[in-house]
């Protein structure tokens, strides 16, 4: 029996399907060439499979892609490891680097190169507080997850190795405090944005209750949360500039001297991405604090 157009459609896509890691397999477009794979689109056009010249060919590869993607769970183990934003600027710093330059390095070296592009990024990101080491580096503002059932002061924990745990692997940084007491950590903060940041962390669902945004949260500045995860604007300039900085160096001027001059390259940029993401947080906080009347205005007003 002669092979039907969308059974060899199917024939073809499941072979070049074929050596594919897991977190390849999603049929999502755009996603396989982000990740550096082959545009699967460009692959079957190389066969002579356009959706218009053949697209019944065409339907039959892309069938075999979608059936591969949810029976090997492509999409969803590409969701689980990029679902949180650590993972996801690990991998654009690894990129960075190259494949090349990271195979020459070793996996050490790797690592050491890509913590020193992204550790201030996870610094700034509000997660935890790195200067609060008596308090498992809680942030302010926030209570301990493990707090005292009843304790009117929320900041001590009964267990610091879980509190110590859910903070740097799961990435939990527990529950706002009542208002009185996180003004005692940000003596700025004023019940109007403590109230709105409340109703951000509280009840705003965002997108498809996985990211939302708000213009303020207990600091005055403006945050995103991917998964309760919290990202700030120095964080992810502080990344974008480390990784911007560690991958030029680690791919320009040959081995010699690489580890070095990349990660010295990783640190400068991250710092640099840090500093100009603070001034643009402190330009939006000011732009976003009420204006007070000068005294001019003030005295005036009374008379």
């Amino acid at each position: 029996m002669a092979e039907l157009p969308i059974q060899k459609g199917w024939r073809i896509g499941s072979e070049l399907l074929k050596g594919t890691d897991t977190y390849h397999l999603t049929a999502i477009p755009g996603i396989s060439q982000a990740l550096g794979r082959p545009s699967f689109k460009n692959q079957l056009e190389q066969q002579g499979i356009t959706l218009s010249s053949a697209p019944q060919q065409f339907l039959g590869a892309y069938a075999a892609r979608v059936v591969a993607d949810v029976t090997n769970d492509g999409t969803r183990s590409l969701w689980w490891r990029y679902n949180h934003p650590e993972a996801i600027k690990n991998s654009i710093a690894e990129k960075a680097i190259g494949k090349q330059a990271a195979e020459e390095l070793g996996p050490v070296k790797k690592g050491l190169l890509m913590a020193s592009a992204l550790v201030p990024s996870s610094m700034l990101t509000g997660a935890y507080d790195i200067t609060n080491i008596g308090e498992q580096f809680r942030p302010a503002g926030f209570a301990q997850s493990y707090a005292e059932e009843g304790s009117e002061d929320r900041r001590q924990t009964s267990q610091p190795v879980p509190e110590l745990f859910e903070r740097f692997f799961l990435g939990r940084g527990g529950r706002p405090l009542a208002y009185e007491e996180a003004k005692k950590d940000i003596p700025e903060l004023t019940p109007e944005r403590y109230g709105n940041f409340l109703r951000s962390y509280y009840q705003d669902k965002g997108l498809l209750g996985i990211a939302k945004v708000t213009p303020e949260n207990l600091q005055g500045y403006p945050e995103a949360r991917l998964l309760g995860y919290p990202i700030t604007i120095p964080s992810v300039t502080a990344a974008a500039g480390g990784a911007a900085g560690v991958g030029l160096a680690a791919r320009m001027g040959g081995p010699k001297g690489r580890f070095a001059r990349a990660a010295a390259a990783g640190v400068a940029g991250s710092l640099g991405g840090a500093a100009a993401g603070n001034v643009v947080n402190e330009v939006i906080a000011m732009a976003n604090r009420p204006r007070l009347p000068t005294v001019t205005e003030y005295t005036e007003g009374v008379q």
